[in-house]
């Protein structure tokens, strides 16, 4: 798996990865209504026996046109290649995205980016896919350039669930937002992650008998304060389970800063400086302000029977979910 980064010294694909077919999109989140879109440019390059490639943009557009409310991110960069590499991509390209970009021609993104630098054979995109200066480049134009320079254009339609429902990135960040982590993991096909260094903390949970990695998730999260059943997976990949506080820890602080808090089960060891993932797999409450450190310890300890009686049943909920989760 290659993590290709386009940059100003406009260095040359590798020739393995040219001539293949591009999935073209954001795809934050790599949902079920995305693998539409890559399940279809997957298939193409095993028929034709080309390499699959996923030209993505970063950081997030929205971001970057409006700063002061960057978009809450399912699956940064990171995360999210590893997912696509799961899938079976042999490389995602991450493109700058930067005012500088966002203004080139249409004709400009075809010929310089699909045409001379990706040699593209295919691409793959959803049908309302725009892209170049005013988004004036759209289906038509995408399908017109593939005729004159000689690639194949897929357009997928946008995928519904069993409610006929559109699956949407916009729509899995609401469910996070009421702290609906189970309806969240439906339509992402695999349970919401996140991912970021182990910090010192100020150690009050290995004083009251329940020691916490602890992990300060980027600004712009928008998951619901609350208490979670998760699994929590180290870089060497061993996992354990676990019962994660998210939010700002009324009873003792409420410092206004929203950390992630994980008690591991069954686990000993120092975890400070590693990077490490936690997979949400339930809310089993929100958060509350306890009288005293004793009423607060009791709770605990029944988020961790509730949190140990859930994740002892659950499943993967497909070849996805397996690779992060379990």
């Amino acid at each position: 798996m290659t993590v290709f980064h386009r940059n100003e010294k406009k260095e040359p694909l590798p020739d393995a990865l040219k001539g293949g077919v591009v999935a073209i999109g954001n795809f934050d989140g790599v949902h079920r209504g995305h693998r539409s879109v890559l399940d279809r440019a997957l298939a193409i390059a095993e028929e034709r026996g080309i390499p699959a490639l996923v030209l993505t943009f970063e950081p997030h557009p929205r971001s970057v046109f409006k700063p002061d409310t960057p978009v809450f991110r399912l699956t940064p960069a990171p995360l999210k290649a590893r997912i696509l590499e799961a899938m079976g991509f042999h490389s995602v390209i991450e493109y700058p995205f930067t005012p500088e970009f966002a203004g080139r021609s249409a004709e400009e993104f075809i010929q310089t980016i699909l045409v001379d630098w990706l040699g593209a054979k295919a691409i793959v995109t959803g049908f309302d896919f725009h892209f170049g200066k005013g988004r004036e480049g759209g289906p038509a134009f995408l399908m017109a350039s593939g005729k004159r320079h000689g690639f194949d254009v897929s357009l997928m339609d946008a995928f519904r669930d069993e409610n006929a429902e559109v699956i949407s990135s916009s729509r899995i960040r609401d469910m996070l937002g009421e702290g609906d982590v189970a309806g969240a993991a439906g339509l992402l096909g695999y349970r919401y992650t996140v991912e970021a260094e182990v910090i010192d903390g100020e150690k009050l949970g290995r004083q009251l008998g329940f020691p916490t990695a602890n992990m300060r998730l980027p600004r712009e999260t928008e998951l619901k304060a609350g208490i979670y059943a998760v699994r929590f997976r180290r870089p060497d990949g061993s996992l354990f389970d676990g019962v994660a506080s998210y939010g700002r820890r009324p009873t003792v602080t409420d410092n206004g800063a929203p950390l992630l808090e994980t008690y591991l089960f069954d686990f000993s060891g120092s975890l400070y400086g590693e990077v490490c993932s936690v997979s949400f797999f339930g809310h089993l409450r929100d958060e509350l302000k306890f009288d005293g450190l004793d009423p607060l310890v009791a709770q605990i300890k029944r988020d961790e029977e509730e949190a140990r009686a859930l994740l002892s049943g659950v499943r993967p909920l497909g070849e996805l979910d397996a690779t992060i989760a379990f």
